[in-house]
């Protein structure tokens, strides 16, 4: 988990000096009315942070494992990402995963096996240590429709 964290605290500090560069004519832009603007995509991945963050530390003390969902569409129309202040949503989005560098560089690797259950309809079991791998993997895939190319 050292070298998810260390990957995750390397990409955030290098791409949230890049989303500063972003003008907020190119930050809200929406390609169509039902895409997401970078602001929004920026504004997913800190609702993403948010229920990844409870995900580790639930998972790590309840006794069953918990279920921990996420609507997507539901969390980014409800936020408001796109009347959210440029610089407030990009420091959100680094602290968020500040905070996921460090609860899961500081996870007893006896904890990686524990499993939270990200299903909405259907049981979906994931390990700590896969959850924190896919992640990784998510961040990417959003920060490349931010910056085609980049990653």
């Amino acid at each position: 988990m050292d070298a998810v964290a260390t990957e995750l605290l390397q990409l955030v500090h290098a791409f949230a000096d890049h989303l500063r560069e972003v003008s907020e004519h190119d930050f809200t832009h929406k390609p169509l009315p039902t895409k997401w603007s970078k602001k929004e995509i920026l504004g997913h991945l800190c609702d993403s942070a948010h229920n990844n963050l409870r995900r580790f530390i639930c998972a790590q003390y309840e006794n069953i494992p918990p279920n921990i969902v996420y609507d997507q569409d539901q969390w980014v129309a409800l936020q408001g990402y796109q009347q959210v202040p440029q610089e407030e949503l990009i420091l959100l989005w680094k602290l968020l995963n500040d905070r996921i560098a460090h609860v899961i560089s500081t996870m007893p690797p006896t904890r990686y096996a524990l499993t939270c259950n990200t299903g909405r309809n259907t049981p979906a079991l994931h390990t700590l240590e896969w959850l924190a791998s896919d992640y990784i993997r998510h961040l990417k895939h959003h920060l490349n429709q931010i910056f085609p190319g980049a990653l």
